[in-house]
């Protein structure tokens, strides 16, 4: 029983320290995520190892650990950070810029408005960007600014010959004309004289005016928006430039340096490529964020052999203790 209760003492003790040991890392990545302006794949080293460079370009205030540095999957392979470099310099910062211009138009013809629009147009923002804008053509639009009335006017002529008279009442007071009525303005005499056998008969004609107008509701003008899209730029600010290489590790290794064998004089040594991240420690920069380097690696080699060395010299005092108890109770009772 006695033997049954230490060994249950110890796998109790030993299942305590480790749970209780702490994660060997933790990772915040609460900051905000930044895109690349710039990707390159290549191969480097002897052996044509895959690798991928991308650039960041961030301002003195952002927080690099918004970089993405986590192991990817491209190109059917796993590619993992060797390392990340950090420049600053002075350089042109852009950013895009849609801008709305409002004009007015006498027509609505939206390929005459296309002839009046410019094609480009220079733009300048508050805090210093400034470029030049092209016309997007599929966002302009035409409204109808306001509405009026227009009068035009009408006019007619008549003629009414052979009238025994030079009476207005022989005449018609209006016609009509287009399906507008208009209105009697003026009236022309004329006569001329026959002889019908002893009489003498005056007959006349009358050439009349006729006016009138007619009224319509049009258009008094267009308003026509547009926009100018495209990307200014900021000369003299300074800028952080981050390049982070990354590099894959599904290639298989292959040594094709010859042995000692082949003439050799070095005997069976293989050198590493010269690209090998297992060769090569990455640059020291001080603005990279702490495990932002690797943020899914394993925990660092000092960390582990204390934590190890820690549980490893818990269990050994755990063992001596409960080997001296048992001495101790088997002493007692050799001497009962």
């Amino acid at each position: 029983m006695t033997k049954r209760r230490i060994s249950m003492l110890l796998c109790a003790a030993v299942l305590t320290l480790c749970m209780a040991s702490p994660p060997a890392f933790a990772a915040d990545r609460s900051a905000a995520c930044y895109y690349p302006i710039e990707v390159e794949s290549y191969t480097a080293g002897d052996f044509d190892q895959p690798r991928i460079r991308k650039v960041y370009q961030l301002s003195l205030s952002d927080d690099p650990a918004g970089i993405p540095t986590e192991d990817f999957e491209e190109y059917g392979m796993t590619f993992h950070l060797m390392e990340m470099t950090r420049k600053t310099e002075v350089g042109v910062d852009t950013q895009p810029l849609t801008k709305a211009v409002t004009t007015d138009s006498k027509t609505g013809d939206l390929g005459e408005i296309l002839k009046q629009l410019d094609a480009e147009i220079e733009a300048k923002t508050e805090d210093g960007y400034a470029g030049m804008l092209k016309l997007d053509y599929n966002s302009v639009q035409v409204e109808v600014k306001g509405y009026g009335t227009s009068t035009r006017n009408l006019s007619a002529s008549r003629t009414y010959p052979n009238l025994s008279d030079a009476d207005l009442s022989l005449v018609p007071k209006t016609v009509t004309e287009g399906g507008k009525t208009l209105n009697l303005a003026d009236v022309k005499w004329s006569s001329t004289t026959d002889t019908e056998g002893e009489d003498v008969v005056t007959r006349y004609t009358a050439t009349a005016s006729y006016t009138g107008s007619v009224s319509s509701r049009c258009v008094t003008g267009y308003t026509v928006t547009a926009d100018y899209t495209g990307e200014v730029a900021k000369t003299s600010c300074e800028v952080v430039i981050y390049t982070a290489i990354f590099g894959c590790t599904d290639v298989p290794y292959v040594n094709t340096a010859p042995t000692q064998g082949d003439g050799n004089p070095g005997g069976g040594g293989q050198d590493a490529p010269a690209d090998s991240p297992a060769e090569s420690d990455p640059p020291e920069d001080a603005s990279q964020p702490s495990g932002d380097a690797a943020p899914d690696a394993a925990p660092s080699s000092g960390t582990a052999a204390l934590s190890i060395a820690g549980c490893v010299g818990g269990i050994a005092a755990l063992l001596a203790a409960a080997y001296w108890g048992f001495e101790k109770i088997k002493g007692r009772r050799s001497a009962a």
